[in-house]
């Protein structure tokens, strides 16, 4: 039966380019979206640029702009970057878009009118020079814990400060004036009413998720969830449907984190679909949630709870493909250290495919990963230059071979072939996407085996017959590893589509049925040094 599956990508912010950081946290949607598609299932996979809050606002005045001058040159660097690497998004869209914009505001008013968002009067930091409410960028103070300056938000060390660090000891960044307490008004979203709700939903989903995931969202539920300020003293961003508070901005975490439905809903409306059939309570509906570490209880906790509180049917999402972090040769990415490597300097330089195929072949699943160039180069030559490229060079380019000719399938290359096909599946809907690799890597050892055992090159001189069945099982081989590997490396694969003259749309086994003419047969990857 064919599923309705969304796909949503964690929605990049605009402040800054994307580097590999992002990369081995987003590839997996594409890659899911990708194999999803081959099996026949209905996908939209979706995401957006994060335009809003304050980080825009700071740099904007920084460097005397609109902060949509900012947001609007990082949303176009993001779609540059995700073309260039062949993410095939349904929808890539932004948060400034007014159709996103209107339909969260509808989805504030329904949790508003539904008592889950309510008003608070709490004490908060005040610039009395700048006139104005601080929010945590916006303050700067010595670190409790490790004595280094840091700005309101988590320090490098690790340590949150509190709001009482933050009154007590911070300085507005912008003046360098000391802050005073004062009380501020703002909606807040009821997540202490919600935490019952949340809870159930983690205990019949959470089986679905990765280990991290699941950690990370007990570690909140175990401390009980307070309720989080909805509404901010801001000028960019979007406007609160409700009276008393036209002078205020939709908190940016709300704003994106339902980018997810309103992605969705639009693509839809585009393309004549229903979008409740992928996010309504549906047994045939599955809804991943693809980010890193650090975007855990925003899709955990916070869109559970928001879906909740609109009290409509909402359908929870099922699986969380969180990732661990990357390490830049050996050290935490940061922008102080300078360390972090953008995506499209990478892919300046390398082969596309080898970059997917490196960060999904090696991505931090169950621990921190490490990228180096040594390491990178290491895994190209072996995995695809040694094995799978050497394998299809031997075969398709075998001197005086022009033609291959239709023989009989050797019944133990097809039993293998079929049970390739089910392992990879199995590990891609547990999210074993490393192990799922590691399973089509197999079968190219396996297809480097048998030409090796059946040395064609002496079947060539002595039985054309044998020489003949014998590259037509390796083009067998071949034709469905292209398959296999397309979610990974299309472009690869699409090459080896069109030497073969193959359907690698859809998700079952292929079987060479009719002589194919070589021609132009090229090298798909170079050996690095």
């Amino acid at each position: 039966m064919k599923r309705n599956v969304v796909i949503g990508g964690a929605w990049p912010y605009a402040n800054s380019s994307l580097h590999l950081g992002h990369l081995v946290a987003l590839l997996p949607g594409d890659f899911l979206a990708r194999y999803h598609r081959k099996q026949g299932d209905n996908v939209v996979y979706v995401s957006g640029t994060d335009c809003h809050g304050t980080p825009i606002t700071i740099r904007a005045k920084k460097e005397n702009k609109k902060p949509k001058e900012i947001s609007d040159y990082y949303n176009e660097e993001f779609t540059k970057t995700f073309n260039k690497m062949n993410f095939s998004y349904d929808l890539y869209t932004q948060t400034e878009d007014e159709y996103h914009k209107e339909k969260v505001k509808e989805m504030f008013r329904t949790m508003y009118d539904n008592n889950y968002i309510i008003e608070k009067e709490e004490p908060q930091p005040y610039c009395p020079k700048c006139n104005k409410f601080l929010a945590d960028r916006e303050l700067k103070l010595t670190c409790p814990n490790c004595g280094n300056e840091t700005k309101g938000e988590e320090c490098d060390c690790g340590y949150n400060p509190t709001i009482q660090d933050l009154i007590e000891h911070a300085y507005c960044q912008e003046c360098g004036t000391k802050v005073v307490e004062k009380l501020n008004k703002n909606l807040y979203i009821a997540l202490s009413k919600l935490q019952p709700m949340v809870e159930k939903f983690f205990e019949e989903n959470s089986g679905n998720w990765r280990k991290n995931s699941q950690n990370e969202t007990l570690k909140y539920l175990k401390q009980g969830l307070i309720d989080r300020a909805v509404t901010r003293d801001l000028e960019w961003g979007i406007d609160i449907p409700v009276d008393g508070y036209e002078n205020k901005k939709m908190y940016v975490w709300i704003d994106a984190v339902l980018g997810y439905t309103t992605a969705t809903m639009k693509y839809c409306e585009e393309h004549n679909l229903n979008w409740e059939d992928y996010w309504k309570e549906n047994n045939n509906a599955l809804i991943y949630m693809v980010h890193g570490k650090d975007n855990i209880i925003f899709h955990s906790i916070i869109l559970p709870a928001l879906l909740h509180a609109m009290n409509s049917n909402m359908k929870m999402p099922d699986k969380m493909v969180s990732c661990e972090y990357l390490n830049i040769n050996d050290e935490k990415i940061s922008k102080s250290k300078g360390n972090g490597i953008t995506i499209l300097d990478l892919a300046d330089e390398y082969d596309v495919d080898s970059i997917r195929y490196f960060f999904l072949s090696n991505g931090p699943e169950k621990k921190d990963g490490n990228f180096s160039t040594d390491e990178f180069k290491a895994v190209h030559n072996s995995d695809l230059v040694n094995k799978y490229g050497n394998f299809i060079n031997r075969t398709l380019k075998f001197k005086g071979l022009d033609k291959i000719k239709v023989g009989k399938i050797d019944e133990e290359i097809d039993k293998k072939i079929s049970k390739t096909y089910e392992n990879v599946a199995n590990d891609i809907e547990n999210l074993e996407f490393r192990k799922a690799i590691e399973e089509i890597i197999d079968l190219v050892e396996y297809g480097n085996k048998y030409y090796d055992d059946k040395k064609p090159w002496v079947l060539y001189k002595e039985n054309e017959t044998e020489f003949n069945n014998v590259i037509y099982n390796c083009a067998n081989i071949i034709a469905n590893l292209a398959n296999l590997f397309e979610p990974v490396m299309p472009n690869a694969s699409n090459k080896i589509k069109n030497y073969l003259n193959i359907d690698i749309s859809k998700w079952e086994k292929i079987i060479i049925d009719k002589d194919i003419e070589l021609e132009d047969i090229n090298p798909l990857f170079e050996r690095l040094k």
